[in-house]
């Protein structure tokens, strides 16, 4: 009775991993090779553009942590000039409520991951460091026109041996290398 039980769950399992065994692994040797992300991603770094802030702080009294500093002048033209722009990326829970409250664009999620710093002051980002560049590049999180511009994500799961198409194709790591097993 127990066999009648808990049998046939047993060789459903089993079966299931002996079909798993002799698959060829989806893993990913991280440092060496990097996945492409979503295209929305909420990465820990925001992107700012000069060119289009006003200065009217609605990113800053979004924050529900107050991470943002603005510091503005009223220009020649009856306008704001940024002076100060400075966001605390440490205490910065990356929710993206300022990203969604700006009304002209000028702030955006990056697609950066890989932010970690050993200060604090460090993770303080003033206007110069927040500007578009070559390694800070905005995601399409709440930005639908940049969001068409970014490439598809690539999952592994994906990958077509035959057609070499779908995900990202990968190298094979030999486990005594890389994975530190063996000589």
């Amino acid at each position: 009775m127990k066999f009648e039980r808990y049998g046939i769950g047993i060789a459903k399992g089993m079966v299931l991993t002996f079909r798993h065994l002799f698959r060829p692994p989806i893993t990913v040797q991280y440092p060496e090779e990097k996945l492409v992300v979503s295209r929305r991603i909420r990465g820990n770094e925001l992107v700012w553009f000069p060119d289009k802030c006003t200065g009217c702080a609605t990113c800053a009294k979004s924050c529900p942590q107050g991470n943002i500093e603005i510091v503005t002048h009223v220009g020649s033209e009856n306008n704001y000039v940024v002076d100060k722009f400075e966001i605390d990326t440490g205490r910065c829970m990356m929710c993206g409520l300022c990203v969604e409250a700006c009304p002209y664009e000028a702030l955006a999620m990056g697609l950066s991951y890989e932010r970690a710093q050993y200060r604090r002051r460090q993770l303080v980002l003033s206007k110069e460091e927040l500007q578009p560049s070559d390694i800070r590049q905005p995601s399409g999180y709440a930005r639908p026109k940049i969001e068409a511009t970014l490439p598809k994500q690539s999952l592994l799961v994906d990958w077509d041996r035959e057609r070499e198409e779908g995900g990202q194709k990968l190298s094979l790591v030999p486990l005594s290398k890389k994975r530190g097993r063996g000589v």
